[in-house]
């Protein structure tokens, strides 16, 4: 009966350390800043075999890194080649993480799986501390088709193109993001261009395309082989001394078939300079015959007044000649028909 007892409180005794083991996890999260290189620490608190640690960002447990003493390690897409597990002591599960960005803001959960003692679990709050995030674009509204452009862009289906961000800035330029909005879509980011400690952080985030940034913080993205899914909409947004200020770009791809862009381009060009060449030649012509008609305006002003009136009386006597050997001829026509009669 006395040893059926003791395992009753050993049992107890258990339960009760499990529960506060678990009310000692369950604590608000540790603050971290986002920064170059910003560790995220996970140093399990007791002694044992570490089994495994898997890093997490909540709510939706998306997989960040793995790490197994025999297998490993194993990161994510987005986190590979920019975290690694410090590992200063056997049951340590932090990671540093470098190229931040600001979308590796937001809750981290750390698990670390030990033996004898079960798992252990760390919660690490990532924040901005310097400038936290205004907008949350996640829940903005479905757009409509009445987004007005500030520019129009035509491309060519299979061609290149650049699109850039042309706006004249009022302040200084903080950061600048690229958004991308696609027909029946919500707004998506595809590149951030911000300062950090005077360093330039550029973050690409285009599946369709390369995102570049410029010292002066001016934003473009290169497209290489157009298609029509990118026909839409693209806006920069400038965080400024001044306020936000924005840009927007329409672009429409040109579909397949019919007369190229760069075809229909050439016979405007052609018909334009034909035009040119026409209206060219009339005004010279037209100059041309103005200038004789004033010449010899001028000549007839400068002869003296006997001699406008003797060319003026030869001009009427030529005339009056002109008309006679006219009348003249209209009245011999019919002479030889008549001499051919009397004959």
């Amino acid at each position: 009966m006395e040893a059926v007892q003791k395992d009753y409180w050993y049992f107890m005794a258990l339960i009760f350390l499990c529960l506060l083991k678990v009310t000692v996890q369950v604590k608000e999260p540790v603050i971290v800043r986002l920064e170059e290189g910003m560790v995220l620490g996970c140093l399990c608190p007791w002694e044992g075999n570490l089994s495994m640690v898997s890093w997490t960002k909540v709510p939706d447990k998306y997989p960040v890194a793995v790490f197994h003493p025999e297998y490993g390690v194993a990161f994510s897409h987005h986190y590979r080649e920019r975290v690694e597990f410090l590992r200063t002591t056997p049951m340590d599960g932090s990671i540093s993480m470098r190229n931040v960005t600001h979308q590796d803001i937001g809750l981290y959960h750390c698990s670390v799986q030990t033996f004898p003692q079960g798992p252990w679990t760390q919660n690490v709050q990532v924040e901005d501390l310097d400038e936290p995030p205004e907008e949350d674009n996640l829940t903005e509204p479905p757009p409509t088709d009445q987004t007005a452009a500030d520019a129009e862009l035509v491309a060519e289906q299979s061609n290149n193109l650049t699109i850039k961000c042309n706006h004249q800035h009022n302040g200084t330029v903080h950061q600048v993001i690229l958004e991308r909005m696609l027909h029946g879509q919500p707004w998506g980011i595809i590149g951030v261009c911000k300062k950090v400690e005077g360093g330039l952080v550029s973050e690409d985030y285009s599946d369709r395309g390369t995102v570049s940034c410029e010292d002066s913080l001016d934003v473009s993205l290169h497209l290489s082989d157009v298609m029509q899914e990118d026909s839409g909409f693209y806006r920069c947004t400038f965080s400024t001394d001044a306020g936000q200020q924005t840009n927007t770009v329409q672009l429409t791809v040109a579909a397949p078939g019919g007369i190229s862009l760069s075809l229909y381009m050439m016979y405007i060009y052609i018909g334009a300079g034909a035009a040119g060449l026409v209206l060219l030649i009339t005004i010279i012509i037209l100059a041309v015959r103005h200038r004789k008609n004033n010449i010899r305006e001028e000549y007839r002003v400068k002869l003296h007044p006997s001699q406008r009136q003797s060319l003026t009386m030869v001009s009427n006597h030529l005339t009056g000649k002109k008309s006679s050997h006219s009348a003249l001829y209209h009245h011999l026509r019919p002479l030889p028909a008549s001499l051919g009669y009397l004959v």
